[in-house]
């Protein structure tokens, strides 16, 4: 009995967590990624690379060439016109009905949730080349306004996902609050449920121009010569016919991964995406 009584408790059990294959897959993804980045960088200021882990000289004059030869300047500022406009609209008609999903519960509320998703799960392609015609028909093709309309069509998806759960975190004794003394319903939502709200319609902006810089199948199919995005472009310099230099291409693809990265990194400021979860009301 008293060797049972002192033998010694067993250890507690620590806590479970990432196996080291889950380390492992990470960082080997995150090797892959920036080896391809640092190979894009390093040969857009190579001056020659005939062999070996780096180049023989470096220059800027790829990036002065795309400037020029590319139009890089007037492709940039197509891109940020372009994401700043579906941004504007966007947000302007997305938060207001992610306020209306988030506090009222309505017939066909659910069915409505899976229409909104179907742009973002359904391929752009599917539902683009009918998009596309209908633009043409409408003589909206290949101009800046037919491009902005086609990344509208995912964006206004997504900014209602991404602001419905804001809403719904809100206490609504706020509102009620501010309609006993008085306000406005357009003044409750302007000054009491947007201040709140900030930093998820900033996310929201930004993670949609992030969308906008980035997505490629519906603005190729609508964009013309004079309205096309940097990662149209992009394909355009890459895989059109002729002779161009890689290393002009790599500084191309250089401020395109920059432009992205730096908004992404402003976004992921704003916002938790494990937190970007809608609950669904019967």
């Amino acid at each position: 009995m008293s060797q049972i009584l002192a033998r010694p408790a067993p250890r507690a059990r620590a806590a479970d967590g990432p196996s080291w294959w889950v380390y492992a897959a990470v960082g080997v993804f995150a090797l892959l990624v920036a080896g391809i980045f640092l190979s894009a960088l390093l040969n857009s200021f190579a001056s020659t690379w005939f062999g070996g882990w780096l180049p023989d000289a470096y220059t800027t004059k790829w990036y002065r060439f795309a400037i020029t030869e590319f139009d890089l300047g007037y492709v940039l500022a197509i891109t940020i016109l372009v994401g700043l406009s579906v941004t504007v609209l966007s947000l302007a008609l997305g938060v207001p009905a992610a306020y209306v999903l988030a506090r009222q519960t309505f017939p066909g509320r659910s069915p409505l949730l899976l229409l909104l998703i179907l742009p973002m799960l359904v391929p752009p392609i599917t539902y683009g080349i009918p998009l596309a015609a209908m633009l043409y028909s409408a003589r909206l093709g290949g101009t800046l306004t037919g491009v902005i309309i086609v990344n509208i069509v995912p964006a206004l998806p997504f900014v209602v996902l991404i602001m419905t759960p804001f809403f719904e975190q809100i206490d609504p004794n706020l509102e009620r609050a501010a309609r006993t003394l008085g306000a406005a319903p357009i003044q409750v939502f302007r000054r009491v449920l947007l201040p709140i709200a900030l930093p998820g319609v900033l996310a929201a902006g930004l993670l949609i121009l992030v969308r906008a810089i980035a997505l490629f199948e519906l603005t190729f199919l609508v964009s013309g010569a004079r309205s096309q995005t940097l990662v149209v472009a992009l394909y355009y310099t890459a895989f059109a016919a002729g002779i161009r230099p890689s290393q002009a291409i790599d500084a191309m693809a250089v401020v395109y991964m920059i432009t992205g990265l730096i908004v992404l990194l402003a976004a992921l400021r704003f916002i938790n995406p494990v937190n970007m979860v809608i609950r669904v009301r019967q």
